[in-house]
């Protein structure tokens, strides 16, 4: 009976890291469509993300029974709850892909990110895409020190948005208020995703090791 109910557990971990690779791909196409003006391209991550909604709710109807059925205790218990919180985690994450996507579609034909913006933007997308795979990879073998390692490297993706801002701010800057905006906007859903794959990283560390993230390695 155990034996079937960590293989269920097994199953919904699988499904989170089915999940954060989906995210993944809105990440890197939400970007492509900034960069590009590709309306085609919004419009796919768009519509994508009714299908990591729909994968989230199978994530929490599998943890509900799991619940209900097995009354999970102790550690089984901290997986089961700390699953139901990493599913809303990667939701987010989804939900803020297609906020940069709606952003690249309201501008087109035209590019919302200025040129000289665009390096520091494009760092960004690099770092948020690459904390949502390196995610994925901690969630599959419940890897406690690349988990560690990724909450220590979100200081990259905050010295970016500071350079953001510097930027924006800039007594150069000539591109009007819209696309000040849009700058402020985008470099906070960016720091957003990054935020959320550290939280997610942190659950698992507490999935294995019982500890706050915090003191774990400390």
């Amino acid at each position: 009976m155990r034996e079937a109910f960590h293989e269920q557990l097994d199953s919904v971990f699988d499904d989170l890291a089915g999940i954060c690779r989906s995210v993944e791909s809105a990440v890197r196409l939400a970007t492509e469509a900034l960069l590009t003006g590709d309306a085609e391209v919004a419009e796919r991550v768009i519509s994508a993300d009714v299908e990591i909604d729909r994968a989230r709710e199978s994530v929490e109807e599998k943890a509900f029974q799991l619940l209900s059925l097995q009354q999970p205790v102790a550690g089984d218990l901290r997986t089961v709850v700390s699953a139901l919180r990493m599913v809303s985690e990667l939701e987010r994450m989804g939900d803020l892909s297609v906020h940069v996507a709606k952003i690249a579609r309201l501008r087109v034909p035209n590019v919302a990110v200025p040129l000289e913006v665009q390096p520091t933007m494009t760092k960004m997308a690099t770092v948020a895409e690459d904390m949502v795979s390196r995610v994925s990879q901690i969630i599959t073998g419940r890897d406690v020190a690349a988990a560690i390692e990724l909450g220590r490297d979100d200081e990259v993706m905050d010295q970016l948005r500071r350079a953001s801002f510097v930027e924006l701010l800039s007594d150069d800057w000539d591109h009007g208020v819209e696309a000040a905006v849009d700058i402020a906007l985008l470099g906070r859903y960016y720091e957003r995703i990054a935020d959320h794959a550290v939280s997610v990283a942190n659950r698992v560390v507490f999935v294995v090791t019982g500890q706050d993230p915090r003191t774990v390695g400390a």
